[in-house]
Formats: C-alpha cells, structure tokens, sequence
C-alpha cells in the first residue's frame, strides 16, 4: 500500500526537519523542500533507515513565485495528506535601510509560498473530505516588531490567514492548525542576524519539542497552539498591554545586547 505524503518545507534543519521525523515515525513519505539539497538527502537517508519510509526531496526556492507549482508537480498528482508550510526566514534592520529584495524575498516565503501551497492542495484534501494543515507563524505575530517590521507583519499575517481558513473548513473533515513558537534553538537567530540580541540570550525551547507541541496540535485538529507555558503566558500578558509599550518592549528585544 502506498504511503500517503507529508509535504514539509524548510525541511533541511530545525522544527522542519523535527516535523519531518514525527510524519515519518508515523508512516507518512515526506516530501522534502529547501532551497539546498545536501542537508535534506542526509535527512531522506535518516528517515528512511529509521522508518522505514520513502521519502522524496525537491529542491525549491520559495522566494521564486513559480516554486509552488514546481513542488505540487514533483508530487505527480499524488495529493498529500498533511501540508506543514514551515518555511521562513527574518531579517533584522531598519526597514528605511533594509536591502528590499531580502524584504520582499521575505514576504514571497512567508506570505505568499505559503498561500500559494495551501490554496494548491486545498481543493484535493476538500475533495477526499481529508488533510491536515499546520502553518508555521510565531509568538511575533502578536506585537509589531520594530527592526523586524516584515518578519513580525509577515507572521501576523500567517496567524491571521489560518485562523480564517481554519473556520472556513469546519465540517469538511479538513483541518487547518497554526503553530506559534517563541525563541527556539534553530539557526533562525543567526540567519535573521539577532543571535546577539535580548530576545535570543533568554531561555530557548528546543526545535524537537516544539515541532511535537505543533505536530499533536495537528493531529488533535485543534486552531492554533503556542509553544511553552512561557510564551503562552506573554502571549496572554499581552492582551492588556497598550500597543505602544508592546512595540517598545519589542524594540529593545531586538536590539543587540
């Protein structure tokens, strides 16, 4: 019997490639995309050994806007079961200096990949009454996020957008969960250039425990889900925090220490 796929993208590292696991120890074929190869085929040799699995890796740029045609074409028509959109990056800097094609790379990962996946296999997972979808935002997306204005508007954006479908799709035996993470130990922090800020010298969960956090959100079908008492309560806190003082506090994690 065939083993029905798990799309996973930002596989090569971190929470992706933890989630990758997890669908693997489950029987599901990941389906791995990142821009490079060499991490993902480690990992499709890994999974397989241990799972027993058949996993595939694509290679794609989701900063191309013809990526997410390219992957769902690599998938040969076969619909996959779960879709995990984990691939993301941040940025930090003034956005008055900021290079624009790294910002507007940024929101074709972050915003607009995603999209474009989730609308893609959609009428598929509608059509078998059947899919789980888990979008990968973050704890930024409550707060604006001063030095890291896209990244935190683009994360916003993916809270937003999944709560929204996530109701759209009630009854139709498909779920949709999104996945709120704080400070994680991933190379995040030293892509997005803030590993020496205040927000990454506090406690970090670990990517393995928060991709199990996401991974059993999903699978429960539950709408959203953040990571760590920790962050569940700043979240909360910030309920009653006026916006102004959210934005400063955020501007001072930004900032180098």
């Amino acid at each position: 019997m065939a083993q029905a796929a798990a799309l996973i993208t930002g596989a090569s590292g971190g929470i992706g490639a933890e989630l990758a696991k997890l669908c693997a120890a489950d029987g599901y074929a990941p389906v791995l995309v990142a821009r490079g190869t060499e991490g993902l085929y480690r990992l499709s040799d890994e999974l397989a050994a241990r799972y027993g699995v058949n996993p595939r890796v694509v290679a794609a740029d989701l900063a191309d806007p013809t990526a997410p045609n390219a992957i769902l074409d690599a998938l040969e028509g076969e619909p996959p079961a779960i879709l995990i959109n984990n691939a993301g990056f941040g940025w930090r800097g003034a956005f008055a200096e900021a290079d624009f094609d790294a910002q507007f790379d940024m929101i074709e990962v972050n915003v607009r990949a995603l999209a474009h996946l989730t609308r893609l296999v959609l009428p598929g997972m509608r059509a078998r009454s059947s899919g789980r979808i888990l979008n990968v935002a973050s704890t930024a997306a409550f707060v604006p996020g001063p030095f890291m204005a896209v990244y935190y508007a683009s994360k916003a954006f993916v809270f937003s957008f999944s709560l929204a479908v996530a109701e759209e799709l009630k009854g139709s035996g498909v779920t949709m969960t999104v996945l709120c993470p704080g400070p994680t130990r991933t190379n995040f922090g030293a892509v997005a250039g803030i590993a020496n800020s205040r927000l990454f010298q506090g406690p970090a969960m670990d990517a393995a425990e928060v991709a199990r956090i996401g991974y059993q959100a999903m699978l429960a079908g539950k709408t959203e889900v953040i990571a760590g008492a920790r962050n569940r309560w700043m979240i909360w806190g910030t309920r009653f925090t006026p916006r102004g003082i959210l934005t400063r506090l955020a501007r001072r994690l930004n900032s180098p220490m």
